[in-house]
C-alpha cells in the first residue's frame, strides 16, 4: 500500500492519499501476523497494515453477517462463529499459571489423535461417499507433518486402495540444475503447493489450490475423487453452485520460487493442484 502510494506520488507530484482516488483494501484482519523471516514481535507489529502512516486515512468498514453460519441455519455452527469472535476479541480471559485460554467452549479436547479421529470421522468407511457428511467435518493442525499423518490413517480406512502420484520437480534454469538435482527439489514443501508425494484413494476429500473456472472450480473448492487414472482425477463437487457435477483434473505445470532474499531459486513443477482435506 504504502508503495502505490510512493509510485502515485512521484508520477502525479499529489500529496494526497493514492491521490484522493477512492480505493479498496481488502483482508481478512483475523489471520495470523505477517510473516517476518528472522524477524522479532516488533517486527512483526511494524508488518502489519495498522502500524501503516496512511492507516489513520483509511475509512473501516467490516462485514458482520457469516454467510455460510446464516445459509446453514445451525445454532451450534452460530455458537462456534461467536466463540471464535471473542477469541479474537480478547474477551476470553486466559488462565493465570501459564496464559493458556481454555478451549472447552470453542472445541474438543482429546488426548491422542485416534480419538479425535473417530470424533470427527465416525465410520468414515462407510459415509465417503455421503457428501453433505464430508463437508460438515473436518480437522485442522498447525503443522504439515500431523496432517499427513492423519490423512494417512484416513486413507487407509477407505474400501479402496491408495494410489501414490508424484510430482515432477525442475529448476527453470537448466544452469542451475546440477547444483539442485531433483532429489534435493522434491524435498522442498513451498507454501500452497503439495508434496511431492501424493497419496489418494477413491472417496477421500480434496481441495483444490488454484482457479480454473469462475463458476465451479475456484481455490478453495471442495471435491470428493471419484476415479483415479495414471495422469488425471475423475472428481465429484461437493460445494459451490455445481455441487453434484462431476469433472476431470490433470497435473497442472506451476513456477514459484523459494528460497531466502540472499538465494532465490525458482523451480518449475508439475503436478495436481489439490489437497487432502
Amino acid at each position: 500500500m504504502e508503495f502505490a502510494q510512493s509510485v502515485r506520488l512521484n508520477i502525479r507530484l499529489n500529496n494526497n492519499i493514492m491521490e484522493g482516488v477512492t480505493m479498496v483494501f481488502t483482508r481478512d484482519f483475523r489471520q495470523t501476523l505477517p510473516v517476518i523471516p528472522r524477524g522479532t514481535r516488533a517486527d512483526e507489529i511494524q508488518a502489519c497494515l495498522k502500524s501503516s502512516y496512511l492507516w489513520n486515512g483509511i475509512q473501516r468498514l467490516g462485514l458482520t453477517t457469516n454467510i455460510q453460519v446464516h445459509l446453514n441455519s445451525d445454532p451450534s455452527a452460530q455458537q462456534f462463529a461467536d466463540n471464535l469472535l471473542q477469541l479474537g476479541n480478547g474477551a476470553i480471559t486466559p488462565d493465570n499459571q501459564d496464559e493458556c485460554i481454555a478451549m472447552q467452549r470453542i472445541g474438543r479436547i482429546v488426548k491422542i489423535q485416534q480419538e479425535l479421529k473417530e470424533a470427527v470421522f465416525p465410520n468414515v468407511s462407510q459415509h465417503f461417499f455421503n457428501y453433505s457428511w464430508l463437508c460438515q467435518r473436518a480437522i485442522l493442525a498447525p503443522r504439515n507433518e500431523d496432517v499427513s499423518v492423519m490423512n494417512k490413517k484416513l486413507l487407509q480406512e477407505l474400501p479402496s486402495r491408495v494410489q501414490v502420484y508424484k510430482s515432477i520437480d525442475t529448476t527453470c534454469d537448466t544452469n542451475e540444475a546440477i547444483n539442485y538435482p531433483a532429489e534435493f527439489l522434491n524435498t522442498l514443501e513451498p507454501s500452497g503447493v503439495p508434496s511431492h508425494t501424493l497419496e489418494l484413494n477413491i472417496g477421500a476429500p480434496i481441495m483444490l489450490l488454484r482457479n480454473l473456472h469462475p463458476l465451479s472450480l475456484c481455490n478453495g473448492t471442495r471435491l470428493c475423487i471419484k476415479k483415479l487414472m495414471p495422469n488425471i482425477t475423475e472428481d465429484t463437487i461437493m460445494t459451490a453452485n455445481a455441487a453434484g457435477e462431476d469433472v476431470f483434473k490433470n497435473r497442472h505445470d506451476n513456477n514459484h520460487a523459494t528460497g531466502s532474499a540472499m538465494r532465490l531459486l525458482l523451480i518449475s513443477n508439475k503436478y495436481f493442484s489439490l489437497f487432502l482435506v
